[in-house]
């Protein structure tokens, strides 16, 4: 079994910022894609920024030049350091992972954390 767990939430004023963390564990062989989800309240989830293992990201457009995706692959952990946070960056943020258990899982299992909930007051 993998579980993800984030961290790093909190309440934070409007210019502030936060650094998101998640830590896989459990029957780990490798991780492709880790991405960081996150879902405002009374709205759908969307991708707030992606890292492949060959390191190529993706960024949603409103958070371009403010969050920073980064992961240690020693430690199986992604990061997300946010800045210049605003209020509509308000949201719950769920770490998400493609994690191989055996070198002939190639695709990956699709693990998702529990959520850590930013709130940036205006």
């Amino acid at each position: 079994q993998v579980q993800l767990v984030e961290s790093g939430g909190g309440l934070v004023q409007a210019g502030g910022s936060l650094r998101l963390s998640c830590a896989a564990s459990g029957s780990i062989f490798s991780i492709n894609d880790m991405r960081w989800y996150r879902q405002p309240p009374g709205m759908q989830r969307e991708l707030v920024a992606s890292i492949t293992n060959s390191g190529s990201i993706y960024y949603l457009d409103s958070v371009k030049g403010r969050f920073t995706i980064s992961r240690d692959d020693a430690k199986n952990t992604v990061s997300l350091q946010t800045s210049s946070l605003k209020f509509g960056d308000t949201a719950a943020y769920y770490c998400n992972a493609e994690v191989r258990t055996g070198v002939y899982d190639y695709y990956g299992t699709d693990y998702w954390g529990k959520g850590t909930l930013v709130t940036v007051a205006s």
